[in-house]
């Protein structure tokens, strides 16, 4: 089956274009993310624990937006993603959950906008981007089923005016009572089989939600269980029919927004093993990953990403390539690194309170979170193989 990250080529020729100065002069590179940083070092540094634990930062969260970083990587707004990218990392480096769940209402916010929908562009997509209202994405199944790693959960029939849609997803994040998602649903055609996919804005109170199991962390990102029971989409809900080649020209954007996310929990886990150093640096040193490593290893990718984020709707197959292996980086770096901050502080990082504890939480679902470590590079050997030229008989290696 077809991989929906690399289905078709982005059509660069259509679509918004950023502006050449964003709608909200305010929202200055500096302010935006001199605002994140106050409110990650603040009032969100102290609610972490708490977070991980269960509770949804939704006040949070519109503090962030207010500040303008969940609008900076809009075309409105001047198309920033490496300022986007920065803000996630500088909440996540307080605490990932948080910067999980603005990775989530950052790429609900690109669907509204990137539908063309004009029921969706206007007043809703400004308060979605300013956190006046709330939404993530419901896009996990879709993107491995179109890598044809599962099937896909929800089926829509066409009715007049529209689908109706129903169908199951185990678990959908940064969603609620008075919230919303962007889903993604196989329209069934003749004889039962699906003949093109519709992308739409899911309305939670039209759908009816279900507690998830306890996760071993992240428990604030208020995830749940989402069952549709012949849901009516109409055109006013729609973000695109057919949706393979809208994802197809998101994709990159999609996947590399989440490159904030793994580091800010680096570099939380950075900061974990430099608050001991002075203390035990002297029997740390024999310790693999040690802090001047894991810092010139941040610098780098985080660099690497930035470089990536200037073109973020590129549609080669290289380039798409390039932001799956930097994704893979940054969950591996996140990985050594929430570990070794543990090791690094020993028994003390060991106590269930201990911030190197809900780091390697963190990091494991930087590791898992789709697309997985193993769902990347399933993509990038699948794409590296179509790009290699086909070795004729009698030429040479």
């Amino acid at each position: 089956m077809s991989s929906a990250l690399a289905l078709l080529p982005a059509d660069n020729s259509v679509g918004p274009v950023p502006p050449a100065t964003p709608n909200r002069p305010d929202w200055t590179d500096e302010a935006v993310l001199a605002g994140t940083k106050a409110i990650a070092d603040g009032p969100l540094s102290a609610a972490a624990a708490e977070i991980d634990r269960g509770a949804y930062p939704l006040e949070i969260l519109g503090r962030l937006g207010g500040a303008g970083a969940l609008a900076v990587h809009l075309d409105r707004h001047g198309g920033r993603f490496g300022l986007s990218v920065a803000a996630m990392q500088a909440a996540s480096r307080a605490c990932g959950a948080t910067g999980f769940l603005m990775w989530c209402h950052d790429v609900c916010g690109l669907y509204l906008e990137q539908s063309g929908n004009s029921a969706l562009t206007g007043a809703v997509l400004d308060d979605h981007a300013a956190g006046r209202s709330f939404g993530g994405t419901a896009l996990s199944n879709p993107m491995k089923a179109f890598a044809g790693i599962e099937p896909i959960l929800l089926r829509a029939r066409r009715v007049p005016g529209g689908y109706r849609v129903s169908g199951m997803l185990p678990w959908v994040s940064h969603i609620g009572p008075g919230q919303y998602c962007g889903a993604i649903a196989g329209v069934v055609g003749a004889n039962d089989t699906i003949s093109h996919e519709i992308m739409f804005v899911l309305a939670c109170d039209r759908a009816e939600l279900r507690p998830c199991p306890h996760f071993s962390g992240m428990e604030g990102t208020s995830t749940w269980g989402v069952r549709l029971d012949d849901l009516f989409v109409g055109h006013d809900d729609l973000i695109a029919d057919p949706a393979r080649p809208f994802i197809g020209r998101i994709r990159g954007a999609f996947i590399l927004l989440q490159c904030g996310m793994g580091l800010g929990v680096a570099e939380g886990s950075l900061d974990a093993m430099l608050a001991v150093e002075e203390t035990l640096g002297h029997v740390n040193q024999f310790l693999d990953d040690r802090p001047d490593a894991v810092a010139a290893e941040l610098a780098e990718l985080r660099a690497r990403v930035m470089r990536l984020a200037e073109t973020p709707y590129d549609g080669a197959t290289d380039y798409l390539i390039d932001v799956l292996d930097a994704r893979a980086q940054v969950s591996e770096l996140a990985l050594r690194a929430s570990q070794s901050a543990l090791l690094h502080q020993g028994a003390r990082g060991y106590l269930m309170s201990a911030t190197p504890q809900r780091r390697i939480r963190e990091a494991h679902f930087v590791a898992i979170v789709t697309p997985a470590i193993k769902h990347l590079r399933w993509e990038m050997a699948r794409l590296s193989r179509e790009t290699l030229p086909t070795v004729t008989e009698g030429s040479r290696a």
